[in-house]
């Protein structure tokens, strides 16, 4: 395993960091959560609002429980005094529609976005874009954390859908692995950055199988 070991808070915080390296999240902008699969009570990390992705430890991240959204203690940490991310609703309505999601990243990749403000489709141009992803699907604009964008976009990835565009705002990505979403999200942007190029040259590109 080259991945980063143990505490799933240190695999969410390399998630961070790199992903504001690569440009798919600026500052606080993102968040990111991970499924406590041990826990007495079925609860995850969360990121606490305002934290930038770029400088997570393990205090920058909250447990909740999934079922309610009250804070849990989970072992010997205590219950926690930080307020969580703002995404909070939409990363719980995702951990009660999807049984089988383990982890879920919320960030806002700039060509994914720039496409969606163009009206434009992304297109899986390599067969591996296509085996991690299978399928990108948009949400419609709702307020940002609100109940009813929370709401639809568990609707629609209830079907088994990882990789969802909310318009105007983000992406948010699924797996039952904080490595695997880490992976999907890196995949995302790329096909995003080779539908634009190729619509820049006035080109199309077939969706690999």
């Amino acid at each position: 395993m080259n991945y980063v070991p143990g505490d799933l808070r240190d695999q969410l915080a390399h998630v961070g960091y790199d992903a504001v390296q690569a440009g798919l999240v600026c500052g606080s902008g993102g968040s990111l959560s991970a499924r406590i699969i041990d826990a007495d009570d079925e609860a995850c990390w969360v990121t606490a609002g305002g934290s930038w992705l770029d400088r997570l430890s393990r205090s920058s991240f909250t447990a909740i429980r999934i079922t309610d959204g009250s804070p849990a203690t989970v072992g010997t940490v205590p219950a926690p005094r930080t307020a969580p991310t703002t995404d909070l609703a939409l990363h719980l309505a995702l951990y009660r529609a999807r049984p089988d999601v383990n982890a879920i990243v919320c960030l806002q990749p700039r060509t994914t976005l720039l496409l969606d403000a163009l009206g434009e489709e992304i297109r899986l141009v390599t067969t591996g874009q296509a085996g991690h992803l299978r399928r990108v699907s948009t949400v419609p604009f709702r307020q940002s954390g609100g109940p009813e964008q929370a709401a639809l976009t568990a609707a629609m990835a209830a079907d088994g859908t990882n990789c969802l565009v909310l318009s105007r705002q983000g992406c948010v990505i699924m797996a039952d692995t904080v490595e695997l979403a880490h992976e999907r999200a890196r995949h995302l942007e790329q096909a995003a950055e080779f539908t634009y190029r190729a619509l820049a040259l006035g080109r199309e590109v077939a969706q690999a199988e």
